[in-house]
């Protein structure tokens, strides 16, 4: 196996048991069987666990990102839809098999005190998030604040299914949002 194959494996390993697990109930040593590489490649590769769990995240922010924009282009040109297409994102998201929350969240909930690493890949996450979602409401011409309030909703309807295990919190977000957007439109 070539360094390549074994940094996805273990990135592969790392983000599942992360993510079913939490980040800091895996240890180094399950990494490294669950992924089927030596401790010292893994080591090689990574120095330390704040490495694969930094590598991870970065991973996380890659596929956020192509999901998001994969479901705002099925919207099409209508920049309602568009923005909208968000909540509907994080419907199906949180339907999938498995869905334990926003890695982010759960990452800064759990090391983001005492990573700074950690708590500054999450705040850039989060803060890229804020800026499509900016782009989204400039597209409809709506005030940038409201760009705020309708990202707290995404954000919040995360937290709502992942503690919940109820998917409708994406619906009760989006019809929120509709909410605010036609007050915002009517001014």
């Amino acid at each position: 196996m070539d360094e390549n194959e074994a940094r996805e494996k273990i990135l592969e390993a790392a983000e599942e048991l992360y993510y079913r697990k939490g980040f800091a109930a895996v240890g180094m040593d399950e990494l490294r069987t669950a992924a089927g590489v030596s401790l010292r490649r893994m080591y090689s590769l990574f120095p330390a666990k704040g490495d694969i769990i930094g590598a991870v995240l970065r991973r996380k922010h890659v596929e956020w990102e192509a999901g998001l924009a994969s479901a705002v282009a099925k919207a099409g040109s209508d920049p309602r839809g568009r923005l909208l297409a968000v909540y509907s994102h994080l419907e199906q998201w949180f339907c999938s098999d498995g869905f334990r929350g926003c890695a982010f969240i759960n990452a800064f909930g759990e090391l983001g005190g005492t990573h700074p690493e950690v708590a500054k890949i999450v705040m850039e996450h989060k803060k890229s998030f804020q800026q499509q979602m900016a782009s989204f409401a400039a597209d409809m011409g709506l005030p940038p604040e409201l760009a705020h309030q309708l990202s707290m909703l995404a954000e919040g309807a995360q937290t709502t299914a992942a503690i919940s295990a109820d998917p409708r919190a994406a619906v009760q977000a989006r019809a929120a949002a509709e909410v605010l957007i036609d007050a915002s439109l009517a001014r």
